[in-house]
């Protein structure tokens, strides 16, 4: 007898409808799976033929076919583990085949006839959402797959998915949680701006980072606290919208980072890669590419400390990603797209001491030694980094200080109305500041002849590219923003062009 059941593949962030067919005839015992499968899915013969068995059924001794259908399509993982045992046990009649019409099934079998969690439920979810269909996973997978608007059951076992589809009625979907009410919950900050004491530029370059989506690059000592004020970035950002939500939850579904009891990612994320990390690993990688360090930070941070001591291929794979917001990786079995629309917030020493132009220690290094350290970090992906700032050690007094600094709450405040701001401007086609093309740029730009002069005095001193002119144009539009100014104005231009003066001082 003949039995379909439907499933679900993922390859990068697409979902493909999968038809798993199978054919229960007599003859010799044997068992054959065909459909481009990989070695996950050929090994699922062992764990269905013995899941049947150990749940209280029947494995025919007869001669199975299990065909992927389209064949043209990589099938990969262990989740064609339920529906393939389903499809057997509706081709040997122990299930009614009509009671499998209009489900979407995934699921790993164990030995046992349990269920285990399986990724990119989401996904599958989110797609099937508008055809009316139910959907059946592992009970691990449960929340998630409800987040996606799909009716959706969870099962811990082979047996229960079998009392489901022989007395459906009795069975309620699982109810999600609504969506907006995740986003609107107040998570305590691990890292507040009132904890870290002066470094008044510095905060203010993060708010202007913050505001406008700009990638930023500190220099400083050791014990400066460039850390921290990286991992304070993430207080201030403006809250995720629904939109963004779903797109981050997508890449972590199907990159296996959810937990059971986490369905969606309500806060941006702050992705930290040690600097022994490859590069498929921050950019993304493997036979079937799967999503990098520059992906799991879409819509968040990535915080790339001792930039130099990162690889020379890591750091020249930063390009694209910072330029395009997306990156695209090509392998012989496919070539993938994901986004990669990112902060890149980067922290470093001046010297391989740590200590050259310090008030207090002298440097050890030899002006060779210094300028060979700070060369790993390429002019093009500096010219890629909007606000260059250095950041001085912390005098004493300054850490005795009794005063109450800022805190996350009032710097985020001022960053979501500059945020509001250039939504209402760019009305959904950029996010932020740092987005814009050029187009836009010269109708949100204008500059005042004041203004032009100034600029173009720095674009020639500073031997500036076309690219860091039209980044500067970008902050200045982000700084009057956060002052709510319609236009530029030649201060905002002046401190804009005073984080890209700061780069031939430092790198001296």
């Amino acid at each position: 007898m003949l039995a379909k059941v439907k499933s679900c593949s993922i390859i990068g962030l697409s979902v493909y409808e999968i038809d798993i067919e199978v054919d229960a005839a007599g003859g010799l015992p044997s068992w054959d799976i065909v459909g481009l499968p990989d070695t996950a899915v050929k090994e699922s013969k062992e764990r269905v033929r013995t899941a049947i068995k150990n749940s209280g059924f029947n494995f025919p001794p007869r001669r199975i076919v299990v065909n992927l259908a389209p064949a043209h399509i990589k099938k990969e993982g262990p989740s064609f583990d339920l529906p393939i045992a389903l499809a057997i046990l509706a081709a040997t009649n122990q299930i009614e085949l009509s009671a499998l019409e209009n489900k979407i099934v995934v699921g790993e079998l164990g030995l046992e006839g349990n269920l285990r969690k399986v990724n990119g439920v989401l996904p599958i979810s989110l797609n099937i959402a508008k055809e009316n269909k139910i959907l059946l996973v592992p009970v691990d997978n449960g929340l998630e797959g409800a987040m996606g608007g799909s009716p959706c059951y969870g099962f811990s076992s082979l047996k229960d998915v079998v009392d489901f589809l022989r007395e459906e009625e009795k069975f309620q979907p699982i109810k999600a949680p609504r969506i907006e009410e995740l986003l609107a919950r107040e998570i305590p900050l691990k890292y507040d701006l009132k904890d870290v004491k002066g470094q008044g530029e510095a905060k203010r370059a993060l708010e202007i980072a913050a505001a406008g989506g700009h990638n930023m690059l500190m220099v400083g000592p050791p014990g400066s606290g460039k850390t921290m004020l990286a991992r304070c970035l993430s207080g201030i950002l403006p809250s995720l919208t629904l939109k963004e939500a779903l797109e981050i939850t997508k890449i972590y579904s199907i990159s296996g980072l959810l937990s059971a009891d986490q369905p969606l990612i309500t806060q941006r994320p702050f992705r930290a890669p040690h600097h022994s990390a490859s590069a498929a690993s921050i950019i993304g990688g493997g036979r079937m590419p799967r999503p990098g360090e520059v992906s799991l930070s879409h819509h968040g941070v990535l915080f790339m400390d001792e930039l130099p001591e990162y690889s020379k291929d890591v750091l020249e794979t930063l390009r694209e990603p910072l330029e395009e917001g997306k990156v695209t990786v090509s392998r012989v079995a496919a070539q993938l797209t994901y986004p990669a629309e990112f902060i890149l917030i980067s922290a470093m020493n001046p010297c391989p001491c740590g200590f050259h132009g310090d008030t207090i220690k002298e440097c050890t290094c030899t002006p060779y030694q210094a300028q060979k350290y700070r060369n790993k970090i390429s002019g093009p992906l500096l010219d890629r980094v909007d606000l260059q700032i250095e950041i001085s050690r912390v005098d004493f007094n300054e850490l005795q200080r009794e005063g109450e600094e800022e805190d996350s709450y009032t710097v985020r405040k001022r960053v979501e109305k500059a945020r509001q701001i250039q939504l209402e401007r760019y009305q959904d086609v950029f996010s932020n500041n740092a987005n814009m093309k050029a187009s836009y740029i010269k109708k949100y730009c204008k500059l005042d002849k004041e203004s032009k002069s100034l600029l173009k005095d720095a674009f020639i001193k500073l031997g500036l590219s076309a690219r860091a002119h039209d980044r500067i144009l970008k902050v200045a539009r982000t700084i009057a923003d956060l002052e709510g100014s319609e236009n530029i104005k030649l201060y905002h231009l002046a401190e804009a062009i005073q984080y890209r003066a700061l780069d031939r001082h430092i790198w001296e």
